[in-house]
């Protein structure tokens, strides 16, 4: 199997079991314990008071949280970090060990939205029915993810039209999805 190019992975070793990798703690802000975090997701959940995230191995909760600007140049998925306060976390010193600490929130349930990590490990298919292999990995690229397959090939997350029982009930009669999820994608020439 060729090496993977993928600069993202749920599968990495340092993601606890079960939790998905959705920030980090920049830098501390102010004496009383406040810090910047910038989020990987643009999930509300994860900002709102009373949100649990896992950060340095013990569960934190969020008391207060407002998005901060950070460059009017950025691109809208990237113009916000968030001043936090975390139950606890009371003067400077305490912010400042969490400093460049990785976040880590539980999934959220929505079924109107693929997750990495549910896209890693996924059979891919095109609409007409044709496999073509299992996504090891998503690369972050400048103009939209790409799922590696095993063969390494990439293909474009764009071209991901939905799971397989979801698109077969619009083109054709239902079929029952067995084991894991499948990906259906547009046509892939090349793969």
């Amino acid at each position: 199997m060729p090496k993977s190019m993928s600069t993202f992975s749920t599968t990495d070793a340092q993601t606890p079991e079960g939790l998905l990798h959705v920030g980090r703690v920049t830098r501390p802000h102010g004496v009383k314990g406040d810090v910047y975090v910038s989020f990987f997701t643009d999930r509300p959940e994860r900002t709102r008071q009373g949100a649990k995230l896992f950060i340095q191995n013990e569960w934190m909760t969020v008391t207060s949280a407002r998005g901060q600007l950070v460059s009017s140049k950025a691109s809208p998925s990237q113009s916000t970090t968030w001043l936090m306060h975390f139950a606890g976390v009371d003067d400077r010193n305490m912010a400042e060990r969490l400093s460049k600490s990785d976040v880590f929130g539980e999934p959220i349930e929505d079924s109107s939205v693929m997750w990495v990590h549910e896209l890693i490990g996924a059979e891919v298919e095109d609409v007409s029915g044709v496999k073509h292999g299992r996504c090891v990995a998503v690369v972050d690229n400048p103009a939209h993810a790409l799922l590696e397959l095993e063969s390494g090939a990439l293909v474009p997350i764009v071209f991901v039209v939905g799971r397989t029982a979801q698109v077969r009930s619009r083109v054709r009669r239902s079929i029952e999805q067995v084991g894991g999820f499948q990906f259906v994608v547009r046509t892939i020439r090349g793969c």
